[in-house]
């Protein structure tokens, strides 16, 4: 498993559609699996959940996307999971680290 997660200043719309146009470009075989929205006054949250197909060990890993905004006050989380081999031992060749990289490459250029 890999998380990132930081707090920046900006606008709550701008960041989530931005967030979603470089995961769904990062690769044709990443799914945007389901979404959530949520309002409560000021307050607002948006959970993605994203799946990509890994051809190199013919496997999926999931992104688990969360941000959550308070006026310009914005929290990312981004964790990403699956992506292993094996029952007993959860040998992972690094793809969900792929994933929550491309959430940290994305902020980071914002």
């Amino acid at each position: 498993m890999a998380k990132y997660e930081k707090s920046i200043i900006g606008e709550f719309e701008e960041v989530v559609r931005r967030l979603q146009d470089d995961i769904e470009n990062s690769g044709m075989s990443v799914n945007l699996v389901e979404e959530s929205n949520y309002t409560s006054v000021d307050t607002k949250i948006a959970v993605r959940v994203y799946d990509k197909y890994f051809m190199r060990n013919g496997n999926r890993a999931s992104l688990s996307l969360t941000v959550v905004g308070h006026g310009n006050n914005i929290f990312i989380s981004a964790i990403g999971a699956g992506g292993g081999q094996g029952v007993i031992f959860n040998f992972s060749l690094g793809a969900e680290d792929e994933l929550v990289a491309i959430v940290e490459e994305s902020i980071e250029n914002m």
